[in-house]
């Protein structure tokens, strides 16, 4: 039997393009991209390139990508580094963030708090949203350097409202940098990291179909980060080491085919989503979808938490897993905890009903028949 999967928000299969590239680099001649001489001039070449093209779909600056291991990388990259750069010069180093944050953003606001920062979590609202006005009275206190708003939500799929989050703050922001960590949005969700007011920005290739240990952190001109890591001058002096040119090549063309084909992703996800939808109410009567309604534009296609009375997530995860199909209860990244959900308890579930939430992702390989197939397996599993 064929596993269904539907956990693209954890990660995606790699496109038959990346696949294809990662054959075609690997048989060329590729030195240190650091060395002069001419395998490594062709090295560097690729990743310049592989800039370009990351810019040119963000449409942003070539100078303005920094290529990193991940998207949790690039998080920590942005909090930390801007806030370091920040008490360096004296400025301010306070941070506004959200309670549905993933913890590739609240990992690194904790330890700015041990270092002495100060932190505002903000709640959110049973859909999962945050209220502009209220992170705009937030950042109207003072002191603060940060704020910190996701794109879209991995568990919930709930796209925050990052223009409006922008225009509230105003006048009251100065000098504050917005950050946004945007990993599970690009590619699904129409980014206009300009337009919006984004001075930071952390984006993932696998989650687009491409290798796994690619990310991108978007740094406007100007913005000021302090390295986690220091030795070579790698990646404008930020992130040293010595670079893979050939899965930054791959992720840069996983970003780019992303973006081009958002627009026919995200109808073809909404369809999918609405059957799956349907199929599961009619097989899990109970079943409570949580978020947006579908076809709110605050909802993200792609998505569905569903919460299951009575049941916990991870036990129905394993059932599933054995059934044939392939699902998660919360964040990939915290999987393995024991905790209920913290994105479910900010909407307002009490703890045992945050540990009954079960994730159901689609994705770009995903097909009709695989929802018939993960509906059959739904009906046999609780029928």
């Amino acid at each position: 039997m064929t596993s269904v999967y539907l956990d693209h928000n954890a990660t995606t299969p790699e496109r038959p393009e990346v696949v294809a590239l990662r054959a075609e680099l690997a048989a060329r001649r590729l030195g240190n991209p650091s060395s002069l001489h001419a395998a490594g001039r062709a090295a560097r070449q690729v990743i310049d390139e592989a800039r370009e093209r990351v810019a040119g779909a963000l449409g942003v600056d070539d100078e303005e990508v920094v290529f990193t291991s991940g998207g949790t990388e690039a998080n920590n990259l942005a909090l930390l580094g801007a806030i370091r750069a920040a008490r360096r010069a004296g400025g301010p180093t306070g941070v506004v963030t959200t309670a549905v944050e993933h913890s590739a953003v609240l990992g690194p606001v904790a330890q700015l708090e041990r270092e002495g920062a100060r932190a505002v979590r903000l709640p959110v609202d049973r859909q999962g949203r945050v209220d502009p006005a209220r992170m705009a009275a937030a950042v109207a206190e003072g002191g603060v350097g940060l704020v910190s708003v996701q794109a879209t939500n991995n568990e919930l799929g709930v796209r925050q409202p990052l223009g409006e989050l922008r225009a509230a703050l105003g006048a009251a922001s100065g000098n504050v940098l917005l950050h946004t960590d945007a990993v599970q949005a690009l590619g699904r969700t129409a980014l206009d990291l300009r337009g919006w007011g984004i001075d930071l920005a952390a984006l993932a290739a696998h989650k687009l179909g491409g290798p796994l240990g690619v990310g991108v952190l978007v740094r406007r001109r100007g913005v000021e980060l302090e390295p986690l890591m220091f030795g070579g001058g790698q990646e404008g002096g930020l992130r040293p080491g010595t670079e893979d040119p050939v899965a930054i090549a791959c992720g840069a063309l996983a970003v780019a085919l992303a973006v081009e084909e958002r627009a026919d992703l995200e109808g073809r996800l909404r369809a999918l989503e609405d059957a799956l939808r349907d199929a599961l109410v009619a097989a899990l009567p109970g079943a409570l979808l949580l978020g947006p309604p579908l076809g709110d534009a605050a909802r993200q296609p792609g998505t569905l938490n569903v919460f299951i009375p009575d049941l916990d997530g991870k036990v129905l995860v394993t059932r599933l897993d054995l059934a044939g199909l392939e699902v998660s209860a919360g964040s990939a990244c915290a999987s393995g905890s024991l905790e209920p959900s913290h994105v479910l308890r900010a909407i307002g579930l009490d703890e045992r009903a945050a540990r009954a939430g079960v994730r159901l992702t689609l994705g770009r390989d995903t097909t009709r028949a695989d929802i018939q197939q993960a509906v059959d397996i739904l009906r046999k599993t609780f029928g």
